[in-house]
């Protein structure tokens, strides 16, 4: 059994989810709509290119100073 990471975003009218150790990526109306798919895109990954050591990626947050458009 594995733990994977889902990095959700909205892109216009769908939320895109990706899974940063593996490298899957699929979509849905809903976040967990999106994430039930990226599980089941990983699963069927993983069948055909099964993983001996996966690592956990850090993520954190850090802000950058916007610059106002005239």
């Amino acid at each position: 059994m594995y733990t994977f990471t889902a990095v959700v975003h909205k892109e216009e009218d769908l939320y895109v989810a990706k899974c940063p150790e593996v490298g899957t990526a699929s979509q849905g109306s809903t976040i967990e709509e999106a994430v039930a798919n990226l599980k089941e895109a990983t699963e069927l990954y993983l069948e055909e290119f099964p993983l001996p050591h996966v690592s956990r990626p850090v993520f954190t947050t850090f802000e950058v100073a916007g610059h106002a458009q005239a």
